[in-house]
């Protein structure tokens, strides 16, 4: 396994993470939790990541039970979650002052645990000030509740709106952001966060590198394996905007390069994520043992990633975002 700094910060994190979203409480218990947290730490990942709303806070009651019962030592692992929709009433959303501090002391004992080490505003609030938000994080990370916070799908403006707030009242900035990145989602990462890596340092941990599933090649127009992700109720309708004949070509156009390379077409899809340098960790959710030791190989693909490879790569999606002159 390889380790990464978590932006400019101190902190390691495994370049491949696991996250709880969608598998933990909705597809997992604490017994196959176990199976999978344990092949993750065999594997060397040591960040783990989870949310308020996984689950309706299922998720994160799984992941802190079966870390206790397998017995692991704290300081050996990151873990990180994030809060934004805690609940129905109308102080249970959003980043207020209230439900950050009552939404992580509740997610710190669903974990049963007395830190995490990473917290995320989930969602951007614009109906809380920034400097509410900035403030009430930085009295988390004050109380050692959290050692460091993060943002996910924040837009660069909001992300620099934080920094200035923190840096005007001498207070933490966000150290890191969680977007969606794949080879059919690049804009955020490869584009807009660029000014945000030099400027603030910010690292990034990216979701959903298999686009749901999309790019491991398991999904036609017309079948979908009955215990997969776009099986399941809530996710009938991400499968009809994914499964479409422009999506679905592109993926078998990455087929032949994955047979080249004799790889799986999850792991060119999750290594190739892992090679853009300013990734901190690339967030997995695998359901199955076979499939999480089949996507941490991924990273033996990394060396082999050559300039020409990419560009096939590339040829094969046509996805690349492109650059405004100022950042070329």
């Amino acid at each position: 396994m390889q380790y990464r700094h978590l932006g400019k910060t101190g902190l390691k994190v495994s370049v491949l993470g696991y996250g709880a979203w969608v598998t933990f409480g909705n597809q997992l218990d604490v017994k196959d939790a176990k199976i999978l947290l344990s092949r993750c730490r065999d594997s060397g990942i040591n960040f783990f990541d989870n949310a308020e709303v996984y689950a309706n806070g299922r998720a994160e009651e799984i992941m802190g039970q079966a870390i206790r019962e397998l017995g692991w030592k704290r300081s050996d692992v990151v873990i990180s979650t994030k809060i934004f929709w805690g609940g129905p009433g109308p102080n249970d959303k959003g980043l207020s002052r209230k439900h950050i501090i009552e939404g992580v002391k509740a997610s710190l004992k669903r974990l049963e645990m007395e830190y995490v080490d990473l917290l995320y505003c989930h969602r951007p609030d614009p109906a809380t000030p920034m400097e509410e938000t900035v403030r009430a994080m930085n009295y988390v990370i004050d109380h050692g509740w959290a050692f460091y916070w993060g943002t996910s799908e924040w837009t660069a403006q909001q992300i620099t709106e934080a920094w200035e707030v923190a840096r005007r009242l001498g207070l933490i900035g966000p150290c890191v952001e969680q977007p969606e990145y794949n080879l059919l989602a690049r804009d955020k990462v490869e584009v807009e966060y660029l000014p945000l890596y030099s400027s603030y340092g910010i690292g990034v941990t990216t979701w959903s590198p298999l686009a749901s599933g999309v790019l491991t090649g398991k999904y036609t127009k017309f079948s979908i394996p009955p215990d997969s992700r776009f099986s399941l109720e809530n996710y009938k309708n991400l499968a009809n905007r994914s499964l479409v004949d422009d999506i679905l070509l592109k993926v078998d156009k990455l087929r032949p390069i994955a047979a080249k390379l004799d790889v799986s077409l999850a792991q060119l899809a999750i290594a190739w994520c892992a090679s853009n340098p300013n990734v901190s960790s690339v967030i997995m959710g695998a359901t199955k043992e076979s499939q999480l030791i089949e996507n941490v190989k991924a990273l033996e693909l990394l060396p082999r990633l050559t300039p020409d490879v990419m560009d096939k790569i590339e040829a094969a999606v046509m996805s690349k975002p492109k650059k405004p002159d100022l950042y070329r």
